[in-house]
């Protein structure tokens, strides 16, 4: 039995002969897991602070960069190679995502053909914590060859990266937040957020706005939040519509023919009223002789069509419905809209 206060690691399985296998139980101190512990505080904090300084020391250049990149006639290109190649492809795709055409390209990739995607209606940025990948020579050459804008992301301004670029943001002079000073920690935690500021930024100055957000977030739940009401609405012969004075027989009918378990009271196109399970249970006697008017909750809980599902969501759930009316601005019938439609689509 292992000691008590020890952690024990269960996924170790020693092979002891070719038909005999047996789980060896390896027994960890309190003391090195909690060494474990401040070693992980150790970094976040190390890279915390680098952060801090760089929003500290965030100035002109930064500014400048945006202006760049808000009057882009083209794409944003991106490019770097190792762990920057793959910062860079997150912050291509963030770009892209909040309304800036961008792709990465790898730097090797550029030297055979792929500097055929960059156009002179382009702008490039290159990620380099040195700011001497040889790789990036290349593309270094072709922009300043046919005046393409280069922004360089760097530790270093006056390395052959930051010296040949148009505009340098520089990157904290820190060391890198492992034990040994070498694994990129720190500089791939202020690239990324460095880019993430730029990207937000030029979003802001843009205007980018939820509905320019949705165009490109069509699926899952951030989809799903700006859904509007028209989208998922019930409409034309689907509806459950009655008249005011169609008998409750003839009412029972359309409403267990839809299968919606409610019907729409009209006068011509306009809402007058709907019935429900629960208006019928409150007028069970005499429920055959009476018309759909004298059985219908008048004035209904209504939604428009332009409405996000998720407001439809909260009045419904307010009100303790299971669907509303969907109504234009002269109180006409344009739709119905379900509780349980809304919570399959993914609105919550």
């Amino acid at each position: 039995m292992p000691k008590r206060g020890a952690v024990i690691d269960f996924g170790r399985i020693d092979t002891l002969s070719p038909k005999r296998h047996t789980m060896r139980l390896q027994t960890v101190p309190i003391q090195l897991a909690d060494d474990a512990v401040q070693a992980g505080r150790d970094v976040l904090l190390t890279e915390a602070r680098a952060l801090e300084q760089m929003a500290n020391q965030l100035g002109m250049a930064f500014g400048q960069a945006v202006a760049r990149l808000t009057q882009l006639k083209g794409r944003l290109i991106v490019v770097g190679i190792g762990k920057s190649g793959h910062v860079g492809r997150k912050m291509a795709a963030t770009f892209a995502s909040t309304g800036t055409p961008a792709h990465f390209v790898h730097a090797s990739e550029a030297s055979h053909g792929d500097l055929g995607m960059i156009t002179q209606d382009d702008c490039c940025i290159l990620l380099s914590n040195s700011g001497e990948s040889r790789e990036l020579s290349d593309v270094i050459s072709y922009t300043r060859r046919f005046n393409i804008p280069m922004i360089a992301i760097t530790r270093v301004p006056d390395s052959t990266l930051g010296s040949r670029a148009d505009i340098v943001l520089a990157l904290p002079d820190v060391p890198e937040a492992c034990a040994i000073g070498m694994a990129p920690t720190t500089s791939t935690t202020a690239s990324m957020a460095l880019g993430d500021a730029l990207a937000v930024a030029v979003m802001k100055r843009k205007g980018f706005d939820p509905e320019h957000f949705h165009m490109f977030h069509p699926g899952g739940k951030l989809g799903a939040q700006f859904l509007r009401v028209a989208d998922l609405m019930y409409s034309g012969d689907a509806l459950p519509l009655v008249g005011e004075d169609t008998p409750m027989s003839e009412v029972l009918m359309r409403m267990t023919g839809t299968g919606y378990g409610v019907a729409i009271i009209v006068a011509g196109a306009r809402l007058t009223g709907i019935i429900t399970d629960g208006d019928l249970r409150r007028n069970m006697d005499g429920l055959m002789t009476r018309c759909a008017r004298d059985v219908a909750t008048h004035n209904p809980k209504t939604i428009a069509p332009d409405a996000l599902v998720s407001e439809a969501v909260a009045v419904m759930n307010g009100k303790k419905v299971n669907a509303l009316c969907v109504v234009d601005d002269g109180g006409d019938v344009k739709g119905m809209i379900r509780l349980h439609d809304c919570l399959r689509a993914g609105v919550v």
